[in-house]
């Protein structure tokens, strides 16, 4: 039976993709789809579901910054934005039971303010999922995003505890004393090399933390988050986390085929859900005004916004243990899980469409930023610069390299990361902080002479757009791009790239290219004296 539902994610993803969605939306429908059909969840399916959501908030920890978490912009506006929208929530579902709607007619206040709590959650899951394949995991936005859903995770760890009555052991007060242990964590990671030791390594230390929280009375997804935050700031962090994400991608696939094969839904159910998520507009738009308060551009407070604008499975934990304690009908639980779904499509389908929304109201949500709204914004185009390199990772690194010195041409490099910056800046390069995507990024391009603008950044969509965004604010120098497939070569092209480096067919081209140019000694004499003449 497990490879049967294994068979219909596969199915039911690739379906998704074919139709330009994320396939998360393809495993979301074949649960459902597997459910109706009489197919249950099995001990297998919710062990690999567990396993995935260890997986990623472990590599969540590896890309955290803690400071980032104490910064008013993200824990005040995650309590603010918790007790507004549950309150409207709260409100609205007293509406529906006024309207005699199923399910809310006999609901008490007490349990309505209990679903609006679970809703006022967004989901980690799927908005991680969402800025890891857009390549928007590091940059500002997306760090807002992810440091308002850690606070969120944190108050649902005291939500929990509170409502259970489970105190911790009081083994959990030398939990503290895990950060001496940082140094034997880097040793580990250090003598694994890059393989899959590696990797196991990475997947070792998950489990160790969810077993060591569980072992002192707490919840097992939070220890699993705080290893990883123990290693962050180590030099193969990043390498551990790249090496860990498609493992974490299968894993993950269990999470949302188990939401579907969970619950039985009925047309009352589904109405209802429907209903509630006439509610998600409201969710993101506070989001956008609370963080435009704390000085967030327009645009960074509409992407982070988005971002978060769905359910989370945090609900459904919440509908669950309510319903074993008795504080709320059976019902819900299937309801809210549908609600929960049905909002990760609608989030998928705007955040696919995010930049291109903020282009088309880029004016009128203007209107809402304070005139302090300067903490993110972008510096102006470089001038005087015959070479752009946007995106500064080891490739646009080494290209930045390559070009000033065997080609003696003016470069700048361009990255969303910060202290990443600083740290071009300390070896002698020439960069700024600026976002490719970001309509308000290219202003002033008409001031530039550019001959060349080169685009190394790791997500294929990130560089489409980037690209069309550049033809259409009138650049039209040459453009180069790089891509790992054949497929990808030919979108860039259609983008307006001129050149595309498929770097994983021509890594060998270069590699021979560059042995031979250093060994003049091994060629034929005819080929050493065409080179010399």
């Amino acid at each position: 039976m497990d490879s049967l539902i294994i068979l219909a994610a596969f199915a039911f993803g690739f379906a998704s993709r074919q139709i330009g969605q994320p396939p998360l939306v393809g495993y979301l429908v074949a649960g459902f789809a597997l459910g109706i059909a009489g197919f249950e969840s099995s001990a297998t399916i919710e062990s690999i579901a567990n396993t995935g959501i260890s997986l990623m908030l472990f590599i969540i920890g590896l890309k955290l910054d803690i400071r980032s978490l104490l910064k008013p912009e993200i824990y005040r506006s995650t309590f603010e934005h918790t007790a507004a929208f549950g309150l409207v929530t709260l409100g609205f579902l007293s509406m529906l039971a006024v309207m005699g709607l199923p399910l809310v007619a006999d609901i008490s206040w007490q349990q309505a303010a209990l679903v609006a709590f679970a809703l006022s959650f967004s989901s980690t899951v799927c908005t991680v999922a969402m800025l890891e394949e857009h390549g928007e995991f590091r940059v500002r936005h997306g760090q807002i995003a992810v440091g308002i859903l850690i606070v969120q995770d944190i108050v649902a760890v005291l939500f929990l505890t509170v409502s259970t009555g489970k105190i911790p052991l009081p083994w959990a007060l030398l939990l503290p004393l895990l950060y001496f242990a940082r140094p034997a964590f880097s040793y580990v990671l250090r003598s694994s090399g890059h393989d899959e030791v590696l990797i196991l390594a990475g997947i070792i230390l998950t489990f160790a933390g969810s077993s060591l929280f569980e072992l002192v009375g707490m919840k097992a997804d939070l220890g699993a988050l705080v290893f990883g935050m123990l290693i962050s700031g180590d030099k193969k962090a990043g390498e551990l986390a790249k090496s860990m994400i498609s493992f974490k991608d299968i894993f993950l696939i269990g999470f949302f085929l188990n939401i579907g094969l969970s619950v039985q839904p009925s047309l009352e159910m589904l109405g209802i859900a429907l209903v509630l998520c006439l509610l998600l507009p409201i969710k993101g738009a506070a989001f956008f005004f609370l963080l435009t308060r704390y000085k967030m551009r327009a645009r960074t407070a509409m992407l982070a916004g988005l971002a978060l604008t769905q359910y989370s499975e945090f609900g459904l934990i919440v509908a669950a243990l309510s319903v074993k304690l008795g504080w709320l009908q059976a019902e819900w639980m299937a309801t809210l899980a549908i609600a929960v779904s049905l909002s990760f499509v609608v989030s998928t389908l705007l955040n696919g469409r995010s930049h291109r929304l903020y282009r088309r109201f880029k004016e009128p949500l203007k209107r809402f930023e304070t005139n302090l709204a300067t903490d993110d914004d972008p510096e102006a185009p470089a001038r005087n610069v015959d070479v752009l390199i946007v995106g500064l990772g080891r490739v646009g690194s080494g290209a930045y390299d390559t070009i000033e010195s065997q080609y003696q041409l003016r470069v700048c490099g361009v990255d969303t990361d910060k202290p990443k910056l600083l740290q071009h800046k300390a070896a002698g390069r020439r960069v700024i902080y600026g976002d490719a995507e970001d309509a308000d990024f290219w202003e002033g391009l008409q001031f530039t002479h550019y001959k060349l603008v080169m685009f190394t950044m790791p997500s294929l969509s990130e560089m489409i757009d980037a690209v069309k965004q550049l033809r259409s604010s009138g650049y039209t120098g040459k453009v180069a791009a790089v891509a790992k497939y054949e497929d990808e070569r030919a979108q860039m092209k259609a983008a307006g790239a001129d050149v595309v480096f498929n770097y994983y067919a021509e890594a060998g081209a270069g590699f021979a290219e560059h042995a031979l140019s250093n060994m003049q000694d091994i060629l034929p004499r005819k080929h050493t004296e065409a080179t010399a003449g």
